[in-house]
């Protein structure tokens, strides 16, 4: 195979969830049946890898100095929700019940890999949530292992400060059926009922 493919294939394999046959799936198409698009692609990552860097008050990606959210006056500033990752903010913004500011983490807390409390700046986020405006900081990061003790950590950091922290609800999807809906959840819906 050509040393430009090999490059290609392997580029392709650093995707999430991308092995090699899918990788090289992907290389195979865009060579043989869609060239200009694999051009389109090549330049919109070239574009975004210098263009798009981490916003100064929120960390989400942006590509000036201050996001969207963020230079946006009409939100509400005593309110401040605490994310993973920009993908998360993006989906609490899809749902357009979201008024307040965020801060991304750009991750969590994950000792075994040696992510800790600095790694995912959380000295900043005490700083944000600290500005004199913010009254209640939501944490909206997954119910995983990792997400769970981030949020503690959050809470643990926070609520001294004479900040509310509050947790995102979590319980039986809508338009599930009980049978279906593992323990877990069942029970979390329970125990954090309205």
């Amino acid at each position: 195979m050509a040393g430009s493919l090999d490059a290609l294939i392997d580029a392709l394999r650093r995707l999430p969830g991308v092995g090699v046959k899918s990788a090289q799936r992907m290389a195979y198409h865009l060579l043989q049946h869609d060239r200009s698009g694999a051009v389109l692609l090549g330049r919109a990552l070239q574009q975004a890898a210098t263009g798009v860097q981490h916003c100064s008050r929120c960390h989400t990606f942006t590509e000036g100095e201050l996001c969207g959210v963020c230079a946006d006056t009409s939100r509400d500033a005593r309110l401040l929700c605490v994310v993973e990752t920009p993908a998360d903010q993006a989906a609490l913004e899809r749902t357009g019940s979201f008024r307040g500011y965020y801060y991304v983490l750009m991750g969590r807390l994950s000792p075994l890999d040696g992510v800790g409390p600095r790694e995912i700046g959380l000295p900043g986020l005490a700083e944000r949530a600290t500005d004199g405006r913010v009254e209640e900081v939501i944490v909206a990061t997954n119910f995983t292992a990792e997400g769970e003790a981030t949020a503690h950590v959050i809470g643990e950091m926070l609520r001294p400060r004479g900040l509310q922290v509050t947790r995102l609800a979590r319980g039986v999807p809508v338009g599930s059926e009980l049978e279906y809906v593992d323990l877990g959840t069942i029970a979390h819906a329970l125990a954090d009922r309205r």
